[in-house]
């Protein structure tokens, strides 16, 4: 058995909040184009926006606790021939201005960046409240939307320079808590494509945000148990790269979807939907089974709900064996 390891989960990985990359990509992409703006929802130093707030004050709007507002002026903005980055808790943006941002941003298809954070339960104590976990199947349904879900803080930084040239409306998924970095400077990111960050022929694992890490960890004890596992990370949602995940599945057999949110209607939902329609295979989804969070630690938490590498390896056992 041979297994080809892009990441080395066992070396000691640092952990970083995955949107401290988003605070240092804004200011990266302000710097390259005076076009884009910044607004956010009072929640400035928790979004790491006020790292743009210092550099460009005059490009900056505190729009107080406003959420419907907020995106509504980004459109404004848009239409202006700015690139706006709008900020909030994920809870409150997608989570309590989902109309205006299909009526005013995706209907008229303005490039407006919406930037949710503190997303799934490993926003920890804040609890059910702030644990956000239906946003990707909300903006996955908008048409226009790009969904992208960054694994860790070096991703983010990436994903939001791309974002500030990408002519479409977009939703960035960002954590609150540190993750550990598995990506560096060199590996690549595009809005687009999902990327096979291990090789294996028994069993495709693919993952989104802050589950790619555990998704590698199964992997690695797969290998143990003699599964070869194949990790694809699927930073971006929608449009999603059917041709990639098409591909591994044709050759595994069998399927295990891992992310932080609701399982009905995310990426659960999206692969679920493609392979039915394509190439009918065993599938298993990890993700939240219709429940709302719960305070605790996020370790925990995932845990508790079934999140972590433990429950994706059981996964990846029970789907490799009803493979025909």
């Amino acid at each position: 058995m041979s297994n080809h390891h892009l990441v080395d989960i066992n070396s000691k990985l640092v952990s970083e909040p995955i949107r401290k990359g988003f605070g240092r990509g804004l200011l990266a992409a302000g710097k390259l184009d005076i076009n884009v703006v910044a607004a956010c929802a009072d929640l400035t130093e928790s979004t790491q926006m006020n790292l743009f707030r210092t550099e460009f004050p005059d490009r900056f709007i505190e729009i107080g606790i406003a959420e419907q507002n907020l995106v509504t002026v980004g459109a404004g903005l848009a239409a202006m021939n700015k690139v706006p980055f709008v900020s909030s808790y994920a809870a409150f943006s997608p989570g309590r201005n989902w109309e205006q941002i299909r009526t005013t941003i995706c209907l008229n298809d303005r490039p407006v960046k919406i930037v949710g954070s503190h997303a799934g339960v490993s926003v920890g104590p804040d609890g059910a409240t702030h644990q956000m976990l239906e946003d990707i199947a909300l903006m996955r349904v908008l048409p226009n939307m790009v969904v992208i879900v960054p694994a860790d803080s070096i991703e983010a930084e990436k994903a939001t320079l791309a974002m500030a040239t990408d002519p479409r409306p977009n939703y960035l998924r960002l954590a609150r808590e540190a993750t550990p970095i598995i990506t560096t400077a060199d590996t690549p990111f595009k809005i687009g494509p999902a990327y096979v960050l291990e090789t294996g022929a028994d069993v495709t694992i693919i993952a989104t945000g802050t589950m790619t890490y555990q998704a590698l960890v199964a992997a690695d004890k797969l290998f143990k148990d003699g599964i070869e596992a194949e990790v694809i990370h699927v930073p971006t949602i929608k449009p999603l790269d059917t041709e990639t995940i098409l591909k591994s599945i044709r050759k595994t057999g069998a399927v295990v979807i891992a992310e932080e949110a609701q399982i009905a209607g995310g990426l659960g939902g999206a692969i679920a939907e493609l392979i039915g329609e394509n190439h009918p295979v065993p599938l298993q989804r990890i993700g939240m089974r219709d429940h709302f969070g719960e305070s605790g630690k996020p370790e925990e938490l995932f845990e508790h709900f079934g999140l972590d590498a433990k429950h994706i390896r059981l996964a990846a056992i029970h789907v490799s064996s009803k493979k025909k």
